[in-house]
């Protein structure tokens, strides 16, 4: 089982050896107890008629510290697995040559394992979550840079929030660029100024690397919204961070402890 708690939602994944069993979603709650998540993973488990004695291993990717407690002890109270947890020292197979490695989120390390050992290098990864992240990796896997902005949602909270008459909306691209009404206009906004962004951040990443060659693949809950609309992105994988964590366990097994 591989776990990826992001600030917004945590999604559980199902091996079977290499072969992906399935996902689940549940949202972020750090105030959930052991009881909670580790009766919420069994139930979810059970819609799926997976039998919990077979899943032999958990290991677990997150960016939220306050949960770690509550969600390690409840896997161990009810799947009886001790987790593994990725954090700094944890072979990845990816050199990380930014300023100070230890910055940088298991997350963000994760997708770019995926997306290095899957499609190769150089490539530009973009996580479409709570923050947008984008992420390179050389032909020679090393993460070599990291550029982060403000995800759709919060750019969509903090347009209702700080302006008194606009309302709270539902992110999705509006037929037209040219709207007549306010949420039309606020949609057009969102939509096409972030896939603006994106392609502009894209380009300005391989100019400065001078790979124009690098392959661009998205991933994270909003990548749906955005991917289809731009050619700035090749490749989008739903799936891509519970890949990477599978591929870091398969490399951490032999050490557990």
């Amino acid at each position: 089982m591989t776990v990826d708690v992001g600030n917004t939602n945590i999604e559980i994944g199902l091996f079977d050896k290499d072969e992906f069993v399935g996902t689940w979603r549940m949202i972020t709650n750090t105030r959930k107890t052991s009881d909670e998540y580790g009766v919420f993973i069994i139930t979810l488990l059970n819609t799926k008629q997976i039998d919990v004695k077979k899943i032999k291993d958990v290991i677990i990717s997150s960016v939220v510290p306050n949960i770690m407690y509550s969600l390690v002890n409840g896997i161990k109270k009810y799947l009886n697995i001790k987790p593994m947890i990725i954090e700094p020292g944890i072979k990845t197979g990816i050199s990380i040559q930014t300023e100070n490695p230890k910055e940088v989120g298991a997350d963000r390390i994760c997708d770019v394992v995926g997306a290095y050992f899957i499609y190769g290098g150089p490539a530009i990864v973009i996580d479409f979550g709570t923050a947008t992240t984008f992420d390179y990796v050389n032909e020679k896997g090393v993460f070599c840079a990291a550029v982060t902005s403000p995800g759709i949602q919060i750019s969509a909270d903090a347009l209702w929030s700080r302006a008194a008459q606009l309302p709270n909306i539902e992110i999705e691209k509006p037929k037209s660029i040219l709207a007549r009404n306010t949420i039309t206009s606020m949609q057009a906004g969102l939509v096409y100024g972030y896939i603006g962004q994106v392609e502009y951040i894209v380009k300005k990443i391989k100019e400065e690397t001078g790979r124009h060659d690098a392959k661009v693949i998205a991933t994270g809950g909003y990548a749906k919204i955005i991917y289809p609309e731009t050619d700035a992105i090749d490749i989008f994988d739903p799936t891509l961070s519970l890949k990477g964590i599978k591929m870091i366990y398969d490399r951490n097994k032999q050490v557990k402890v």
